[in-house]
């Protein structure tokens, strides 16, 4: 419901998801001080001085800040690339180990499902990790209760998931459960899990040089600053509005590329990781209730090509 009231707003209109709450205060510190500028101007103040529009040139700022927006915004882009990889591989290596691990024992059948949870739970505790977030109830329903008491005291819980997936998938081979091809496949696969684990780490733990952002912060601040004195003379009054909306337009940029330098965590404009978590368990479910029968499927063929013969 709340989402159709949203969609009914037009999205020059939209709050949720905009970065307006976060440039506030800047858009009428600058506001309010370019109708301070206006006032001193109207009261014959020498406050009009249009050679500081030379100070910091708009173009030079204006790279600045396209530079600071598409470097963030290609950490987004690859953090969403690699968890489409992720959806993809965990998709592939569960459909491999549900269809090529033989079953000799009940048991067998158990474990394969525990290990095709496992994939839904290496991107669960992938996610936390991201997140800076403890082991938590949404992994205790996908494995087993001892290993979930093994995983809370790991640091890197994911690459512990992955640990348990490969050995899972040796004892099936030394089980003679798989063959050597299959195993190398699958472990092929579960190495792209860990890379892709690797790469959102990347995103993570590099961010923004702190010299920049300092530097580009204090950049617009100035050039705000300076604007209303390069205005006031030909504005007037209008001096005020105009400097809210310049400030609007350039901290507003500013404002997203540190939005989305960071797409793991909770804010509108993240990455959905909680819905893509659910996506994989829902299609793990899904394969689950599909039994494979390889012998079955060859009959049907077998005796497809005999009709054809007959014929």
């Amino acid at each position: 419901m709340a989402a159709d009231k949203l969609k009914r707003v037009p999205m020059v209109l939209q709050l949720k998801g905009s970065v307006i709450s976060a440039i506030a205060k800047n858009v009428l510190l600058f506001g309010i001080f370019g109708i301070i500028i206006s006032i001193l101007h109207y009261y014959k103040f020498p406050v009009s001085q249009p050679i500081l529009g030379s100070v910091i040139p708009s173009i030079v700022l204006g790279l600045l800040l396209v530079f600071r927006t598409n470097t963030a915004y290609e950490r987004f882009w690859e953090g969403r690339k690699s968890w489409g990889a992720i959806v993809n591989t965990v998709r592939n290596l569960a459909r491999q180990i549900w269809v090529s691990v033989d079953e000799v024992s009940p048991e067998d059948r158990k474990d394969k499902i525990t290990a095709l949870y496992l994939l839904v739970a290496f991107a669960v505790a992938m996610k936390l990790h991201l997140r800076g977030e403890s082991v938590n109830q949404e992994l205790k329903e996908l494995m087993p209760s001892s290993m979930y008491q093994e995983l809370k005291i790991m640091n890197n819980p994911p690459i512990e998931v992955a640990f348990w997936i490969g050995d899972y998938l040796q004892q099936r081979y030394n089980y003679k459960c798989l063959n050597s091809y299959q195993l190398t496949s699958m472990q092929e696969l579960l190495n792209n899990l860990v890379d892709n684990l690797g790469i959102c780490e990347r995103i993570l733990r590099t961010p923004m040089p702190l010299a920049y952002a300092i530097h580009l912060k204090q950049l617009l601040f100035l050039y705000c600053l300076l604007l209303p004195f390069q205005m006031v003379q030909s504005l007037g009054w209008w001096t005020g509005l105009i400097a809210a909306l310049v400030s609007f337009t350039l901290f507003g940029i500013e404002a997203i590329g540190l939005e989305i330098e960071n797409p793991f965590g909770y804010d509108d404009n993240d990455l959905p990781l909680d819905a893509i978590c659910q996506t994989m368990k829902r299609n793990i479910d899904d394969l689950i209730s599909l039994t494979p029968n390889v012998r079955s499927l060859s009959s049907n063929l077998t005796n497809t090509e005999d009709l054809s013969l007959g014929n």
